[in-house]
C-alpha cells in the first residue's frame, strides 16, 4: 500500500514529537550534538517508512540508525501512529543482538527501498560499524540476515457465515 509521503523524512511526525524523539537520542547518547541525533531521528524515520511500504522485504537499519528506531519506538504513541498513517502495517523490532554484525546487502537492500519511497539516504549514517564511526550510538543491534524486519500485513477479518 503507498501513502503520499512528505517530502523530507523528518516531516512524517509532527515537529514537537520529532523533537522529543531527537531529545531521547540524545539523552541515550550524552553529549552528541543536536543535529547529529536530529540526523539519526530522521534515517529511523525514512527506515520505518520503507519498511512500511515494503511489507514481506527483508530490511535492516545501520547500527547509527537504529538508535533513531529505538527512539521512535520509544515514544509508542507516536510510533503507533506513524506506522498506521503509512498504511502498511505495524513495523515491528526484532533485535539482533551482534554489534559487530555488518551485512551491506541488506543494508543496500534497505537503501533502495527508501530511495523508492522518495527519500535519500544519508550514506554517512548507512555504512560500516567501525571504530571511525561518526558517533558512537548507545544501540547495541546490528541486525543479521536471519533478524530482518519484515512486515506482517493486518490480518483480514473473517466473513461472518
Amino acid at each position: 500500500m503507498s501513502v503520499d509521503l512528505p517530502v523530507i523524512g523528518r516531516d512524517l511526525i509532527p515537529e514537537s514529537q520529532f523533537v522529543s524523539c531527537r531529545r531521547t537520542v540524545m539523552d541515550a547518547n550524552p553529549g552528541m550534538p543536536e543535529e547529529m541525533a536530529g540526523r539519526i531521528v530522521e534515517e529511523g524515520l525514512k527506515f520505518v517508512a520503507a519498511c512500511s511500504n515494503n511489507p514481506g522485504v527483508g530490511l535492516a537499519p545501520s547500527r547509527v540508525v537504529d538508535e533513531g528506531w529505538h527512539a521512535l519506538l520509544l515514544h509508542t504513541a507516536v510510533y503507533a501512529e506513524l506506522c498506521d498513517r503509512l498504511g502498511g502495517g505495524f513495523v515491528h523490532h526484532f533485535p539482533g543482538y551482534d554489534p559487530t554484525n555488518y551485512d551491506p546487502d541488506i543494508l543496500d537492500r534497505t537503501r533502495r527501498a527508501i530511495a523508492d519511497v522518495g527519500y535519500v539516504a544519508d550514506a554517512e549514517l548507512w555504512g560500516e560499524p567501525s571504530a571511525e564511526t561518526l558517533f558512537t550510538v548507545a544501540a547495541r543491534c546490528q541486525h543479521a540476515p536471519e533478524c530482518t524486519i519484515v512486515i506482517i500485513p493486518k490480518p483480514k477479518p473473517k466473513p461472518k457465515g
